[in-house]
């Protein structure tokens, strides 16, 4: 239980360092949900997820105002949809009926995203997962609230080549058939390798089958905390700061596992995880970079900033896992560029460049995360991008992904704004030299030597 000092210390957070828990996250599976048909299944998809949701939004508001705690988003994540439609979808067309009945029940219940438009593609793609990834710029565009992911790699079956280079060409027709709203659809897709099945973070969440039935996660964050911590840290020792970010990750991660029993206990609904990540905003204050900078660092993207976030990925985690009995998710420091003002200034500057973020990715909670690119970037380079990520994931065993919006027609140096959580960010420039035969040879890349353990 969390005793009065800390309940004291919790206020503090909310009232001055914008402490919040970025969602609850409602996992549901829709296995039992497959029907005669495309008709029937999407209605059996609407029903169950009406049935199961539909006290979320009004719980997380209780707690928010019983506790005193901002809660952002809530939010809804289901079975991989390439499952579910496998044995009723014909056609990339059926496939984006099932995505219009998510984004119906998701407005329904009053959530803020429904995740799970998902294919799990690590070793090779079925025609069921093949359609869904070409019904994405169709799906993406035509329903407002709904996100989805493609893991197309693992450290246990290597990556999937032809996927990668489907989904290539699949991003730009996202960017397109959105780019009145300056290609904003992408910002609803992510390409993995090794995608947790209790991710409760958008827009790569889904509930995996390993889950049960329904269960609820919560994503906390809490860069601003952290931030704040690090002013009395100036001039001290690593051994000083290290301290000081697992002592503030413990109490950040309190937070949400109060919220998360309370929810559980109100929606009787199993808890599942914490995921602990410092998820940033675009507000001033509220950045993973300025903790970066806070370190010592000039601007993040300088000399030393990968040593720094992999300091700080390290400590979050150490800190935060005594705070909860279940861990999960993707937990650790998150670097979305146009979600983060101190990334944003230093994207626009030149100080942050894709290089420097590929080398970032390899220490931090995810990978290359809301980049904004040049709307004329091929398919094959943004290929090239995913590859590259999902070898970094593969190789180090851990959690990778990209999501990259090219924005159509816009060049380096202007600005795409994709509103609320997602941010703005600035066209940072791209490495055209050409991959194209490499990521269209076909096949997969095998899994390294070190995933035989039995």
């Amino acid at each position: 239980m969390i005793n009065i000092t800390e309940v004291g210390e919790t206020n503090q957070m909310i009232e001055r360092e914008k402490l919040d828990v970025r969602t609850i996250t409602m996992g549901i599976s829709l296995l039992d949900c497959v029907g005669a048909n495309v008709d029937d299944t999407c209605e059996k998809v609407y029903g169950k997820i009406v049935d199961k949701a539909h006290d979320l939004v009004s719980t997380g508001d209780a707690i928010s105002r019983d506790y005193g705690v901002p809660i952002v988003n809530k939010r809804i994540t289901v079975t991989p949809i390439a499952l579910v439609g496998a044995s009723v979808c014909h056609s990339s067309d059926d496939f984006v009926r099932i995505a219009h009945a998510l984004d119906t029940a998701a407005k329904k219940v009053g959530v803020d995203l429904i995740g799970g438009y998902t294919a799990l593609v690590s070793k090779s793609m079925t025609a069921a997962d093949e359609m869904l990834i070409r019904s994405l710029p169709r799906a993406l565009s035509e329903t407002d609230i709904v996100c989805s992911s493609v893991n197309v790699g693992s450290t246990k079956t290597g990556i999937d080549m032809d996927a990668v280079a489907l989904l290539g060409t699949v991003i730009k027709d996202i960017a397109y058939e959105t780019r009145g709203h300056d290609s904003d659809g992408c910002t609803k897709f992510v390409a993995f390798c090794n995608a947790p099945d209790d991710n409760p973070f958008m827009a790569g969440g889904f509930h995996g089958v390993t889950e049960g039935d329904v269960v609820v996660n919560v994503g906390v964050s809490g860069p601003g905390v952290v931030s704040r911590a690090l002013d009395d840290t100036e001039g001290r020792n690593f051994e000083y700061l290290c301290e000081t970010i697992k002592r503030t990750a413990f109490k950040i991660t309190r937070v949400g596992q109060l919220v998360a029993q309370e929810a559980s206990r109100r929606l009787g609904i199993p808890f599942g995880i914490i995921d602990l990540s410092l998820a940033p905003t675009a507000a001033a204050g509220d950045s993973v970079g300025e903790v970066l900078e806070k370190m010592g660092l000039d601007r993040v993207g300088a000399p030393g900033t990968t040593a720094a976030l992999a300091m700080l990925n390290d400590q979050v985690k150490k800190g935060g896992i005594m705070a909860s009995s279940y861990v999960g998710g993707l937990s650790g420091a998150f670097i979305p560029v146009s979600e983060d003002k101190a990334m944003i200034e230093a994207a626009g500057r030149g100080y942050l460049t894709i290089e420097k973020l590929e080398a970032m990715t390899c220490v931090c909670s995810v990978g290359l995360d809301m980049i904004a690119i040049p709307g004329d970037t091929s398919s094959g380079t943004i290929s090239g991008m995913i590859a590259d990520e999902a070898a970094i994931g593969m190789v180090n065993q851990k959690t990778t992904a990209v999501r990259v919006i090219p924005v159509y027609g816009k060049k380096v140096g202007e600005q795409a704004n994709f509103g609320g959580l997602m941010g703005y960010a600035p066209i940072i420039a791209v490495n055209r030299t050409s991959c194209d035969a490499f990521v269209t040879r076909g096949g997969r890349i095998p899994a390294p030597i070190h995933s035989f353990k039995n």
